[in-house]
């Protein structure tokens, strides 16, 4: 009894301290608010509005409810071990032990402490120095990031796309969800990534080392957690050139939205309508603009400097050789396996992994 009542007085010394730097007093208590707020008879008369709340409602219980039904089945441990009957030891070690697996695996969560660490993710894809070479790479890296979605089993929506000339694609915008801290785990994703390979398209077979840039960012489903004002922006409506229904190139439905200190635009087409456009296009400047706000460590919105596009350029993150030898390195973490081909098929988690606990 006496060695079951240590580890239960071990199991709830940590149980505390990881509630405490997780802050679930706080998320709780944001959770019950949401819960209000969802329970009054006007909440879905703004549609959109109330789907944002509805989710963060649901990511907050997913994060809470584990860490509460833990602490309820420790404070169950420590009434049965009062009663201090020894016939009951086996089975209350097992509970015990049940327990102590349960908060190894809770305890994943303390690496991720960011402030929009479990936010879905909007994930882009940039062509780079390179030509066709570059956009093809672009799409491999598209292939590479929704296989690894596929893998974990969480839903991608293509937000927007712009093939290339002859290969590729030129750029890419993906929305990523379905997860837990999934901002929190592909944040490490966000930078240069450089091929070096024997080019197809190049005649003479030539060695080439193509770019692409990839941006991890948060998706900021509610306006207020990154309040923009309405007259530093500069929005512009246009004919949609490509798919996105019957009307698609009959009417203005396409809307690119600039933020005016910053220079950072937006541009969507794929919704039908102009007003889903203009919605989505917000939606990612809101995260464009997070996402700067935490590269320039500033607390504000309104001190944000617009993005070095060069500097960020020269800096690569990772390199995948696969000429004249085969290898992936991350140059951050110094972690490199000799099978680029996995990785490029979704085999990401081990780099994502060393990204963590570095």
């Amino acid at each position: 009894m006496d060695e079951l009542r240590k580890r239960l007085e071990n199991l709830r010394k940590q149980i505390t301290q990881a509630t405490e730097r997780l802050k679930l007093d706080e998320l709780d208590t944001e959770l019950a608010q949401l819960q209000q707020t969802i329970q009054k008879a006007d909440f879905w008369q703004d549609n959109q509005r109330a789907q944002a709340i509805s989710k963060r409602q649901a990511d907050l219980a997913r994060r809470v409810q584990p860490w509460q039904e833990l602490s309820k089945s420790a404070d169950e441990l420590a009434d049965l071990l009062a009663v201090g009957d020894d016939s009951m030891v086996a089975e209350l070690s097992t509970q015990l032990g049940q327990s102590e697996s349960k908060l190894e695996q809770l305890k994943q969560q303390l690496m991720f402490q960011g402030p929009y660490d479990d936010h879905d993710v909007i994930l882009s894809v940039h062509a780079g120095a390179g030509g066709t070479d570059a956009q093809d790479w672009a799409q491999m890296l598209l292939r590479m990031y929704s296989r690894w979605a596929e893998k974990n089993n969480l839903q991608v929506k293509t937000v927007d796309q712009s093939a290339g000339e002859e290969a590729g694609i030129k750029s890419v915008t993906l929305r990523i969800a379905g997860g837990d801290f999934l901002f929190g785990k592909l944040a490490g994703e966000h930078g240069v990534h450089r091929l070096v390979r024997l080019s197809p398209f190049n005649a003479d077979h030539l060695r080439q080392t193509s770019f692409a840039k990839v941006e991890i960012m948060p998706a900021i489903e509610r306006p207020e957690e990154a309040q923009i004002d309405e007259k530093e922006l500069k929005i512009d409506v246009y004919r949609a050139s490509g798919h996105g229904g019957q009307s698609v190139n009959t009417t203005d439905s396409a809307v690119r939205i600039t933020h005016v200190p910053t220079g950072i635009s937006v541009a969507i087409q794929t919704e039908r309508s102009q007003l889903q456009n203009r919605e989505t296009a917000l939606s990612i400047l809101r995260s464009r603009l997070v996402q700067l706000q935490l590269e320039q460590h500033v607390k504000d919105l309104a001190e944000i400097k617009g993005p070095n596009q060069s500097a960020e350029w020269g800096n690569q993150i990772r390199s995948y050789v696969l000429h004249p030898y085969k290898q992936v390195k991350d140059l951050r973490t110094g972690y490199e396996t000799p099978d680029p081909q996995a990785v490029l098929d979704g085999e990401l988690d081990p780099l994502i992994n060393a990204w963590l606990d570095k």
